[in-house]
């Protein structure tokens, strides 16, 4: 450390620029300093009576001007193509409006596929699927298709079409179940919103635990579950006739959901495992639908 008589370096770089950068601090607190190079090194000089005082002040500076550190993503991110998938959910739920309105092969859908709490205790399982694909009018019909679009598609840009609707379609099943446990057996319910709900949570699981918004500040780390519960409060809250539960639900195990994908993400960036996920969505509404009918 080079001196000179009755000055003290306080700090010293290769460079002028960070030695100016402190200076201004110094300049600001009136404590006298001046900036010497000596050897290919630039030093930041205090009077020795100002030495502590000097030290404690750029210490408090160099704290709040730390560069923000951006942790590495836990999570290969791929743009996959989130079209495919939100292509079958539309077809999926209009199929099936079209033939539950028209009473196809002579059944009552809506009595055969809707959650019955009482039904679904003594074994009829299906319907916690088949539930997700009914709607009351054009409006709950309309509705869903476009939130539930629009969440899907934010999922499957970065999870993939096949796992994506494979997850949503599995958490909302869960979110059916779990919501029918915990109220009376005569509860009903019908809808995809359920469903919309989990790919609303799968999204900000995945992108929270994945740190895909990584910063070290608080607000950006807790950014996808605020946006995501904001999202549920604003559009999961409606009048009486509101399955409230069923959405919260959605939403827990869709968060659930995207937390655990994060630690397959390898393994889902396979083309492979996107179609086999993409078949087994479809099917497993297609198998609760022919047990609902045939047992109907």
């Amino acid at each position: 450390m080079f001196m000179t008589e009755g000055w003290l370096a306080v700090f010293e770089s290769r460079q002028r620029g960070p030695c100016a950068d402190r200076a201004l601090v110094l300049t600001s607190l009136s404590i006298a300093h001046e900036i010497v190079e000596a050897a290919g090194l630039w030093q930041l000089l205090v009077a020795e009576t100002d030495l502590h005082r000097a030290r404690h002040e750029l210490w408090l500076y160099e704290q709040e001007n730390k560069p923000t550190r951006r942790r590495p993503s836990a999570t290969v991110v791929s743009n996959h193509n989130p079209w495919p998938g939100v292509a079958g959910y539309i077809v999926t739920v209009c199929v099936v409006a079209w033939l539950a309105g028209n009473g196809a092969f002579g059944h009552n859908w809506l009595e055969a596929g809707r959650v019955d709490g009482a039904l679904i205790r003594d074994g009829e399982w299906w319907r916690v699927i088949t539930a997700l694909t009914l709607h009351k009018d054009v409006g709950h019909l309309l509705g869903n298709l476009g939130f539930g679009g629009l969440f899907g598609l934010l999922a499957a840009r970065v999870i993939g079409s096949g796992v994506t609707w494979l997850t949503v379609t599995v958490a909302a099943a869960t979110a059916n179940a779990l919501n029918t446990i915990m109220l009376i057996p005569s509860h009903r319910s019908i809808g995809a919103s359920t469903a919309v709900f989990a790919a609303l949570g799968l999204v900000a699981g995945f992108v929270w635990r994945g740190r895909l918004m990584a910063q070290d500040r608080w607000p950006y780390r807790l950014g996808p579950i605020i946006g995501g519960i904001a999202l549920l409060a604003y559009t999961g809250t409606g009048d009486e006739s509101t399955d409230i539960g069923a959405h919260l639900g959605g939403f827990v195990c869709g968060f659930a959901g995207g937390f655990l994908l994060t630690r397959a993400a390898a393994v889902f960036e396979r083309a492979s495992v996107q179609w086999l996920c993409g078949a087994a969505a479809p099917l497993l509404v297609v198998v609760a639908w022919w047990l609902a009918l045939s047992g109907h």
